[in-house]
């Protein structure tokens, strides 16, 4: 069998894109919860100049206790709400799957290449996240209006990519005793989002921005392997 993968424990280690993704999510969630501290609404500035809202939602409700100032969508938001995260639970996860494998992936790309992957990967969740959000009001539909944010989409697609180019590589879970070839894992992580998305059953994540930077991930690495009808000008080993 082979070695379980681990990444590097070194943060210097970590090649230019992935280390500056890092810092400046990590430097964008502290400037979320500075203004946040100082906000008394709901939602501040930044949130809704640059959380990914729906298309169509109202821009305030009034409810019980007072009114309610939503933000609207804005073309920038399908990347700025990639760096924006909800809590300290959803920035860690999130950025620890991009330090266990975006280092391997972005070394196999290339620097250059790895940054319009995860840009590509990301504008393929927020795409897909996006029309799943506006199409009930598109269609007349009431409703609160509720964000997109983190940086999720682009980290299942580093995801996928990692499934691909090292299929058999082994993953350990916290609550498994048993590694999982990493094949395995994507697919079980795609068909779990699926599954969620349509049913509901795990309300307030994105399972549409998930499964939406999953497949273009996945796509745009077979295109690179050279597995799809349109081949590529340079192919990754």
């Amino acid at each position: 069998m082979q070695n379980a993968y681990r990444p590097p424990s070194s943060f210097g280690l970590f090649p230019p894109v992935v280390k500056n993704l890092l810092i400046i999510n990590g430097l964008v969630f502290l400037a979320q919860m500075i203004l946040e501290a100082r906000s008394a609404v709901p939602y501040d500035a930044l949130e809704r100049l640059f959380m990914l809202w729906p298309i169509g939602g109202p821009e305030a409700i009034r409810f019980a206790d007072g009114t309610v100032e939503f933000g609207t969508f804005y073309p920038w938001q399908i990347v700025t709400s990639a760096f924006m995260h909800g809590g300290i639970g959803h920035i860690f996860f999130n950025l620890f799957g991009l330090w266990m494998f975006g280092g391997t992936v972005e070394r196999e790309l290339g620097s250059k290449r790895f940054l319009i992957f995860y840009f590509a990967c990301v504008l393929g969740a927020s795409a897909l996240q996006l029309g799943v959000q506006s199409w009930p009001f598109l269609m007349g539909a009431d409703g609160i209006p509720v964000p997109t944010l983190g940086a999720s989409g682009g980290v299942l697609g580093v995801l996928a990519a990692f499934g691909l180019l090292h299929p058999n590589s082994p993953i350990f879970l916290l609550f498994l005793p048993v590694p999982i070839p990493a094949k395995y894992f994507v697919l079980g992580y795609a068909a779990f989002s699926l599954f969620a998305g349509f049913s509901g059953v795990q309300a307030g994540v994105a399972h549409f921005a998930h499964l939406g930077g999953m497949v273009m991930g996945a796509v745009m690495i077979l295109y690179w392997l050279g597995r799809l009808p349109i081949q590529p000008r340079t192919r990754i080993a």
